[in-house]
This record gives structure tokens, sequence and C-alpha cells, in this order.
């Protein structure tokens, strides 16, 4: 955290002048200059400080966003945030569910047709062991694969991965990288494992099984003794 700026307008302070823009600036006048309609999904200032000090270099990943603030860039995972991506219509609804239902959401990016979640570190570590928990996991010997059927592919993004992440400043091209909820601070709240699981149980359990086949329960044992429970004294 040390190595953040201390003042996001002396970026510049002791360094050669180049041709670049002054992303603080650019970014502090769409912040003051955008709607409500498109508010969230607009980096601020300390959103764009955020990002950078998830990479061992804050200032020159600042100084490169400087130069290309329209291009997207790589960040790495594991330290200030992990990244759980999902197909884009689940992530859609686990989004809906966290903002009318739950706590809300951290930052959230649109990319390829699915969505990235940024998540608490460890994250990425500890969802899939819930999941699998859940009946929902990626599935193991002697395991019936009816929930691994329901359950859309999900992948984890944690220490040792790296994940694209939109522009700071200006739209992006048609499919590429969007911000869907962007970092407006320095200090984002981000969801855990277990805010992540209510979220996906959540969207399982709206969904009908006869349409869609999400449970989180095992399937019934055909062999297995049925007993009328509502006699019992």
């Amino acid at each position: 955290m040390s190595a953040w700026l201390k003042d996001e307008t002396t970026l510049h302070t002791g360094a050669a002048p180049h041709h670049g823009v002054d992303i603080f600036a650019l970014l502090r006048d769409r912040t003051e200059n955008r709607t409500t309609d498109d508010r969230a999904a607009q980096v601020t200032a300390s959103g764009a400080a955020w990002l950078a000090g998830a990479t061992p270099y804050p200032r020159s990943t600042l100084s490169r966003w400087e130069s290309h603030p329209g291009s997207p860039g790589v960040l790495p995972c594991g330290s200030s945030f992990d990244v759980v991506n999902v197909p884009a219509l689940f992530g859609r609804r686990m989004l809906e569910r966290l903002w009318t239902e739950g706590p809300g959401s951290g930052p959230v990016a649109t990319h390829r047709g699915r969505m990235l979640l940024f998540a608490s570190p460890g994250t990425a570590q500890r969802l899939p062991s819930l999941l699998a928990w859940e009946e929902w996991g990626t599935g193991s010997a002697g395991r019936p694969r009816t929930h691994q059927a329901s359950m859309p592919p999900l992948l984890c993004h944690g220490s040792g991965d790296a994940v694209t992440v939109p522009p700071l400043a200006g739209g992006s091209n048609a499919g590429g990288p969007r911000w869907v909820v962007a970092p407006d601070t320095r200090d984002p709240w981000l969801p855990g494992p277990d805010v992540l699981l209510w979220a996906c149980v959540r969207v399982g359990r709206s969904a009908a099984p006869s349409t869609t086949g999400y449970s989180i329960f095992p399937p019934a044992d055909p062999g297995a003794n049925v007993y009328d429970v509502t006699r019992r004294r």
C-alpha cells in the first residue's frame, strides 16, 4: 500500500514529460460529467489507484495507463483481489440477487461473453470447495453428474493467475472488456466465497428444475426406503 500514490495530482513529479494524458485528471473530469445511468460503469481516479495497487509496481502501471488510457490492461490476481469468471447470463442473475437481496457486489466486468466478479483474496481457493460441498463440484469418480450438467462453467482466478481488465477511459470495442460495476474507491468492498456461494444457490433455486435442472440437492435414490413421517407420534 505504501507504494500507492499519496497525491493523485503528482504523477509526473520528478519525471520526464511524455505525450500521454493525465489519467487522473481525465477520470476526474469524466466522473464529474457522467450521468446517473452510466455512473456505475466508469472508473474513478481512486478506483484506478486501487487497480494499479494489485501490481508490484503501481507507479509504472499508472504511467502505462496514462500513455494508453483506452486500452485494456492485464492485472495479477491473488493479492488485492481474486476473480470469479462465470457465463454472462448466469453472472447477470447473480448480480441481480446480490443487489436486490444481498450485500451488493464489488467491481464487475464483462469479457468475451463471460462476467468477471472481483472477489476477496482467497475466494478462488475456497469457492470450488464450497460448491462441491453443495453437490455442485467439478465431479469425482462415483459422484452423480446431474449437478455438473446444471452448473455452468465457473472459473476461479487466484494467486498465480492474471485477468484482462477493461480500459480505464473510453469505450471498448464490440465484444471487448467493459465495466458493469467499475471500481470507484481505493478500498472497495469485495464479496467472499460465502457470499458468492449464496448468490449461486439463489440463482439455482429460482430456476424451475423441469426447465433448467438447477438444484443444490442431490438426486433422489430410487432404491431408498420412504417413510410417512406425518404419521409419526
